[in-house]
């Protein structure tokens, strides 16, 4: 994972925990925790769909709120 997309899965995580009203600090952990365990899980992969990137952050954010890993999975159909 490129530092550009690292920096924009940041943003858009940041914005889904505001949303959530998860605290700044305890979503600034949950969301440096499953980057950390996503760059781990890509390591040495040279192709990986935004599928495969979607269902590594559903993974990792399940493991610290469960209704975060939710709604970033079903970001795009939320009304």
């Amino acid at each position: 994972m490129d530092e550009k997309t690292e920096k924009s899965l940041r943003r858009e995580l940041k914005l889904h925990a505001k949303a959530l009203g998860i605290p700044d600090g305890s979503a600034e952990i949950f969301i440096d925790k499953t980057l950390e365990s996503v760059r781990k899980s890509l390591k040495g992969k040279s192709i990986i769909t935004s599928a495969d990137l979607t269902r590594l952050i559903v993974k990792s954010l399940e493991k610290y709120n469960k209704d975060f890993a939710y709604v970033y999975q079903n970001r795009d159909t939320i009304i």
